[in-house]
């Protein structure tokens, strides 16, 4: 799912600049959308030329492939900390607060919605969506497996596998709830996130 940079340079510059494109794009997308953002509007953000951003992105959908995978990379690294804990329910359910505040955040979840929307056409965006969720999935599976059995609690396929789906929608769903109601109670939301999970995850 990466992008080609198609002259060589500088890896640190490089990074930098491909990150400089993609806070563009990410300003760009929420602004206009990502059919309604041009990739002149990208560069104008940017402050960088049209044909300087193709050294770095093919094209829009590049720029959104490269979102996918920053955002695999951000739940990958989550899930590894989970991974070093000794009780790792324990260790999700502390972080509670915490993740249903970066949910609710529309600077973390403005492009989500975009990529949402652009998968929903775009077969190949679906197709690194659903990889990078069977990846994340694979991921807190043995998480939720071994701070269940701390628990003497049900570990079987059915039950391990409609908990990970549950708490991936209740996640995923808490942005599209800031969208509709962004004057919601926060404290009220976590609050109450809170008790779900704690049904899903240590009963």
């Amino acid at each position: 799912m990466g992008n080609i940079i198609k002259r060589n340079t500088d890896p640190e510059r490089a990074q930098s600049r491909r990150t400089q494109v993609l806070d563009a794009a990410a300003v760009c997308f929420s602004r206009s959308g990502f059919h309604g953002a041009s990739m002149a509007e990208i560069s104008k953000q940017a402050g960088m030329s049209a044909g300087h951003i193709y050294n770095y992105f093919d094209n829009k959908d590049a720029i959104i492939m490269a979102f996918v995978c920053i955002r695999m990379e951000h739940v990958r690294n989550h899930l590894g900390l989970i991974e070093t804990a000794d009780d790792p329910l324990a260790y999700m359910f502390q972080e509670i607060g915490t993740i249903v505040e970066q949910h609710l955040d529309p600077d973390f979840w403005g492009v989500s919605l975009e990529i949402f929307a652009e998968a929903s056409r775009n077969p190949t965006i679906a197709a690194a969506l659903q990889e990078a969720d069977a990846s994340a999935r694979a991921q807190l599976r043995p998480l939720l497996v071994r701070g269940r059995a701390q628990r003497n609690l049900a570990t079987d396929d059915a039950t391990i596998d409609g908990r990970i789906e549950t708490i991936i929608a209740l996640y995923n769903g808490v942005a599209l709830r800031t969208l509709h109601n962004p004057a919601l109670d926060r404290r009220a939301v976590a609050a109450a996130f809170e008790v779900a999970m704690r049904a899903l995850l240590m009963s």
